[in-house]
């Protein structure tokens, strides 16, 4: 395993659509062990292979108290109901906004071996599927923030770790 270079807003990668994986051979499962180590480390909890130069479907997720989850040529086939959620992403390190994430999402996959998935998520796990996905389609977090004047630095944040109105 080996930890790669997170790709920053503003490189073109991150807002092309990725590839289908057509291959799941140890190549695949190389990338996906890479990507689950570079998450870890960049104390995340999910990355697509387009964050990391690699213009693919394939995005590891990983919340709190959860097993790993790796989703290949992942489709976003149900959302229900919609939150305001604080967000931020590893490619746009140290900064947060507010978007509008499903309540609810059902997605449809493969697994690393080319076994197909379906989950069913809210909460935390519903935003982070939503948010890897977007970047798969070269959508970012920035793009559907509820109000883009109101993205804040993590670093300038008050006592309580909530931003100001």
């Amino acid at each position: 395993m080996a930890r790669r270079k997170i790709v920053l807003f503003g490189e073109p990668i991150l807002r092309e659509k990725a590839k289908r994986v057509r291959n799941f051979d140890k190549e695949l499962k190389i990338l996906v062990q890479d990507m689950l180590e570079t998450m870890r480390q960049a104390d995340g909890i999910g990355l697509a292979a387009p964050q990391i130069g690699i213009p693919l479907r394939v995005t590891v997720i990983e919340v709190p108290e959860e097993d790993p989850i790796v989703l290949v040529n992942p489709e976003v086939v149900e959302q229900q109901g919609q939150r305001q959620c604080s967000e931020g992403c590893l490619s746009y390190p140290g900064y947060r906004g507010v978007t509008n994430r499903s309540e609810l999402v059902r997605v449809k996959a493969l697994d690393v071996n080319g076994e197909k998935l379906r989950i069913k998520a809210d909460g935390l796990l519903a935003q982070a599927l939503e948010h890897e996905i977007d970047h798969l389609n070269g959508i970012l977090y920035t793009d559907v923030l509820i109000d883009k004047n109101k993205i804040y630095r993590t670093d300038m944040l008050p006592e309580d770790g909530q931003p100001e109105s």
